[in-house]
Parts: C-alpha cells; sequence; structure tokens
C-alpha cells in the first residue's frame, strides 16, 4: 500500500483492507513542470493526490489577464470539482508549476468506491467541507484582509507556495499586481515580520 495515500485517507476510520482497496484504485503519474492537468473546456475525468510538487489552478479574466485561483501542494487533493461531478467543461486550467508526483482516481472508479464504502464517503464529505470553509475564509478575506495581511496569512500556512511558486502568481493570487507585491515583501523584510 502507498503510505502516501494511507495520509491523505487515513483519518476516514477505514478497516486496513478497505484502506487498502481505495489506494489500490489510484494510479501513479509524474508531470514535468509546465504539463497541464487539465485545460479549460476540458472536462475532468479524475482528481488527484499530490505527493510532490505544486500545481497551480488559474483562469482568464475579461481582459486576458492569467489569474491564479488556487495553489496545491505536498498532501493536498487536486481537483476541479465543478467539472468533475456536474461532468461539465472546466472554466480553470490546471497545471504543474514544478515536476509533479501524483496519485490519480479515476471519476468512475471514484463513483463505485464512494457507493460502496461508507468511510470514503464520509472522508468525502468532511474533505468537501473542508474545501468550502476554506474557499469561503478566502473570499471573506479578499473583502475584509489588507494585501499585507492576505500575504503574511499565506506565509505562516503555506509556506511552500512563497517557495515554489513564481512571484507573479502569487501576486495574482493574492489580488494585486506585481509590483505591490514586491514592496509588500520589502516592507516585511524591513520590519523584520
Amino acid at each position: 500500500m502507498t503510505t502516501f495515500l494511507q495520509t491523505i485517507y487515513g483519518n476516514a476510520g477505514l478497516t486496513a483492507d478497505l484502506l487498502e482497496q481505495i489506494c489500490a484504485a489510484h494510479t501513479k503519474v509524474k508531470f514535468s513542470k509546465g504539463d497541464f492537468l487539465l485545460k479549460k473546456g476540458e472536462t475532468a475525468n479524475e482528481y488527484f493526490c499530490l505527493e510532490k510538487g505544486m500545481i497551480r489552478s488559474y483562469v482568464l479574466d475579461y481582459n486576458s489577464n492569467d489569474i491564479t485561483t488556487e495553489f496545491y501542494g505536498h498532501n493536498q487533493v487536486v481537483i476541479e470539482v465543478n467539472s468533475l461531478f456536474q461532468r461539465i467543461p472546466s472554466q480553470e486550467n490546471f497545471q504543474a508549476l514544478t515536476d509533479c508526483v501524483c496519485w490519480k482516481i479515476e471519476f468512475d472508479v471514484f463513483q463505485q468506491l464512494f457507493h460502496q464504502i461508507e468511510g470514503f464517503r464520509e472522508w468525502g464529505r468532511a474533505w468537501m467541507a473542508q474545501a468550502l470553509f476554506i474557499s469561503k475564509q478566502r473570499s471573506v478575506s479578499m473583502i475584509t484582509d489588507s494585501a499585507t495581511e492576505r500575504y503574511l496569512a499565506l506565509q505562516k500556512q503555506y509556506p511552500q507556495i512563497l517557495q515554489e511558486a513564481p512571484l507573479k502568481n502569487i501576486a495574482s493570487y493574492l489580488g494585486v499586481t506585481d509590483t505591490s507585491l514586491s514592496r509588500i515583501r520589502k516592507d516585511i523584510a524591513k520590519e523584520g515580520r
């Protein structure tokens, strides 16, 4: 059994046999820096558990500006929820920012296991609730927190992003320009935060 996948699904209260069955349904895949896992207009047919590397999702706004919507790091599930579960074309692109090692599970296999294994259903519900909570926090933060506060929160909660993601992607994720992000970083460094 893949120890990495045990960290993803291990809190689901599953027996060793059921956990083994879920882990065995995944296939190891590698992506090189710059590879797309999913492009806008495609329908997601799987989700990925990211063992190593960094992936981002992004959209193009009405002026064709590249806007990062999410970063995915080690031990995270990389998924385009709307496309996968609604069976509709994605509005986002998912691209490897570094070389990545992932474990994918196909939608049909996921559905089969989801309906067969109660603990897997509970894991899915808990994961979705947590993802919704994080999304809500982020949307409120974009309105109520200053750009500096958002940067400091990102630095504290997800240091991997600041270490591996290009600054232009971090800036768009935070809702600021590259120049503003440079100023924020310089001010934080001066203050020793």
